[in-house]
Parts: C-alpha cells; structure tokens; sequence
C-alpha cells in the first residue's frame, strides 16, 4: 500500500529529478508462426505482433496520464529470428526485418528488438543468414534492432563469431555513412545476454519465456543524484544506505506501473529491470551521479569503485521493492546517451580503455561509444573480444555497441538524434592484434563455469 507521503514523495521525483519508467516492452514468441514459406512466416508474424501489440502503446500512454508517471518508450522484443525463421526456405532474412519493421510501425512502438542469433556455442546455417542480413536490415529499417550473443561463461568465446560481427558492424557503418553510421546503434554484441532485457538495442524474447511478457525498464539518474547531493561529504555507510533507499522507491514506481499495464493487457508480468537509464537531457545523467560522489568527471581515479558502488547499492534496493528483478539492471554508461560521460570524454577524462574497465562491474558494456571510421575490423574484433573476455570471466553480461563513423576522426562529432544523442568519436588504440584475432575458432569456458 503505497502511503500519501510516499505519493507525495513520488510527484516530486517525477516533477524535478526527471524519474520515468523508461519503457514497457512487450516480448512476444514467434516460434507458432514457423513456416517453410517466407512470405507465409512474413505474414503470419505481422498478424501475431500487431495482434498482441495493438493496445500496448495507447496502454502506456493511459497509464502515464492517470498516475502521473511518464512512460517514455513503448518497445516489442521477439523470439531470436534466427531460430523462429529457421525453416523458411529463403536466401536472407531481409524481408523478415522489413515486415517487423511495418509491425513496429502499425501497433505504434518505436523500436522491435530481437533480430538476433545466439552462436556462443557454434554458428548454424540459419544463424549465417541472419547475420549476412543484420547490415543491410539494419540500413533499410527505423526500428528494427539487432543483436548477437557470442560467449558465455559457461560455453566459452566464439572468436569465430566476434570476427563475423566486427565485419557486420563495419558493413552496417558504410551502409548508413550518410547518417554517420547510425546502422550500428541498433546493434549489440553481447557475453552472457539475458532473454527478459527489455532494453534495446539488445531485446530479444528468450525461448525459456511465454508466449507474451510484460518487462519494464525504470530510469532515475537524476533522482539518485538528488540523493546523493543529500548525503554530500558523508562516509560510504551513509552514501550507500541512500542509494539503497532511492532505488527501493525507484523500484516501487515501476512495479506499479508493471502491474498495471500486465492487468490491462492481459499479458504477464515478466520482470523490472533496475538500470539507471540516462538520456541526454541535462539532470538525466549517470555521469552526473559520480561527479556528485565526488569525482571531477568520470574517469577519474576512484571512477570504477564509484560505479561499483552505485551498481551495487542500485541492485541491493531494487530487489527489495519486486519479486520480478531482471534484465539487465544496473548503471548504464553510454557515451552519446549521457551528456556528463560526453564531457568528459571531451575534456580527455574519460578513454575508451576506462570505460572497459568500469564495464567489469557494471552494466552493460561499452555502449554508443563513436570511433574513427577507419578503424580496421581486427581492431574491432579486440575490442569486442576484451569486453567479452569480461562477461565470460566474471558471469556477468556485457555487451559492446560501438559505432565506427564513417568519414570521422577523434575530435570530430557523431549526431544520431533523439535519444541516442550525439557523441565526440574517441580514440583507438593503434596497435596491431590482427594475428592474435585471426586465430578464430573458441575460446574455452573458464574453470569456473563448470558448477554441476
């Protein structure tokens, strides 16, 4: 039962710290609509989304206007389309990404994730024609995402794989060089990825859910930073201890909403995914949390023990305010999506070796991070291979989503608009690993994993 105080408490949240529930997504299973003919698989995808789907962005909105709570984004993840399409007799997978594409268009999201492939292990026959597919799906779509799951810890690193998407991240960037390669802002690379994240660029609706799920992504980097300016110059008990409370009570507004949009759906309730989502608007920004901890900018020295803490403390609250805590919850760490982590790479704070490191103890990974168009796709294949080595060796998820800006070097400017933001395109390390990644084949799971 949530009192007036905490109400009260709560429309101020939302009226000067910029908390909303960042997005209701819809995970919908497409594995009833197999058919060996791409134009009926086509066909019967479209009639089973926009069926699903048809009241999910007028739901969102009606909540929002009756309990005050804005709902930012209303999105739609799918089964992986390498394994609901695997028996349509056809070349590529393109048409499936344009009639998702026309789904997402007609019940009203603004992006559909799940063109995706899971190859940690081994890459089929079908798993190679969608990720032939991603560049040109990826240039030919506005809301269709993409995502490829290439390590685990338990399976190991698919080194084979990472090269296969550094060459599509490359090819994506050149498709869309008009648009300063924004192809690959809709595309992940992921270690460990989660089937109930109902973030994008890296949602897809896992073979292990229901036919339908209701999963909801909060978003408070602003409420967390008011929080902490309370506690300003207080010891790590205190600071911690108000994080915790702020997330709990974070937490509790998107359990609501999550209730209600399940109940007028008449879909289940999935999970609440705890991330601390920034946008580039100003006081809507992670950055902004470790500059009020007491950092000049993120990537100063402390920077991966602030965000330590900050994750930690996030997820410890959270868990207390839902049953349902999933996805990938914790502290997001885009470049271009957060005007604080931008400035910091600007003033040189901030490094692309740095954000690798606060990746180990934190989610996701390296994210909306620009870099010089010519980069080589070996140098690519390492800087994925790094981030997975993290997510393999730590059982966590980590991801890379990193934009090669055709045309574009460090100092120069990336502009993807919206929500993406922009980003100042950083440097690469310039030395060579191409005979260390041309290796290829799989990289064996750590000790560790072996649990049985």
């Amino acid at each position: 039962m949530i009192t007036i105080n905490e109400a009260r408490e709560t429309i101020r949240m939302i009226s000067e710290a910029n908390l909303d529930v960042r997005t209701i997504t819809m995970g919908i299973n497409l594995l009833d609509c197999a058919d060996s003919d791409c134009k009926a698989f086509c066909k019967k995808i479209y009639g089973k989304i926009t069926l699903k789907a048809e009241h999910l962005a007028r739901t969102g909105d009606e909540i929002a206007r009756e309990y005050g709570v804005p709902v930012i984004n209303k999105r739609i993840s799918v089964t992986p389309i390498a394994i609901a399409a695997a028996g349509c007799r056809c070349e590529d997978y393109v048409e499936v990404a344009r009639t998702l594409d026309r789904a997402a268009e007609a019940v009203g999201v603004n992006f559909i994730g799940g063109f995706s492939a899971l190859v940690h292990k081994g890459i089929t026959p079908e798993d190679n024609k969608l990720l032939d597919s991603v560049p040109t799906a990826l240039a030919e779509t506005e809301r269709v995402c993409s995502s490829v799951n290439v390590g685990s810890t338990r399976s190991g690193i698919n080194m084979d794989a990472i090269n296969i998407t550094a060459r599509i991240i490359r090819d994506s960037a050149m498709m869309t060089r008009d648009r300063d390669s924004i192809g690959c802002a809709k595309f992940v690379v992921f270690c460990n990825a989660v089937e109930d994240n109902p973030f994008m660029a890296g949602a897809f609706h896992g073979v292990g859910e229901g036919d339908a799920a209701i999963n909801i992504g909060i978003s408070g980097p602003g409420v967390v930073k008011r929080a902490v300016e309370s506690v300003r110059g207080a010891d790590f008990e205190t600071l911690c201890e108000t994080i915790k409370r702020t997330a709990f009570k974070i937490t509790r507004v998107g359990q609501l909403v999550a209730q209600e949009a399940s109940r007028r759906l008449g879909v289940p309730f999935g999970v609440i995914d705890l991330s601390l989502a920034p946008t580039p608007a100003a006081g809507d920004s992670v950055a902004e949390i470790l500059r009020e901890m007491g950092l000049e900018h993120p990537g100063a020295p402390g920077t991966t023990a602030a965000i330590a803490i900050l994750n930690d403390n996030v997820k410890k609250g959270g868990v207390m305010a839902s049953s349902y805590v999933g996805g990938l919850s914790g502290a997001f760490i885009p470049v271009s999506e957060d005007r604080g982590m931008m400035e910091a790479v600007t003033c040189g704070a901030l490094s692309l070796e740095k954000l690798e490191a606060m990746t180990c103890v934190c989610s996701v990974g390296i994210d909306m991070a620009a870099i010089p168009g010519d980069t080589t796709t070996d140098a690519l294949s390492g800087i994925i291979l790094d981030e997975m080595a993290i997510g393999m060796i730590n059982n966590k998820t980590t991801a890379v989503r990193i934009i090669p800006v055709i045309g574009k070097k460090v100092g120069d400017t990336a502009h993807f608009g919206g929500l993406l933001g922009e980003a100042p395109v950083m440097r690469v390390n310039g030395f060579d690993c191409s005979a260390f990644v041309r290796r290829g084949g799989r990289i064996p799971a750590p000790i560790h994993s072996f649990r049985n």
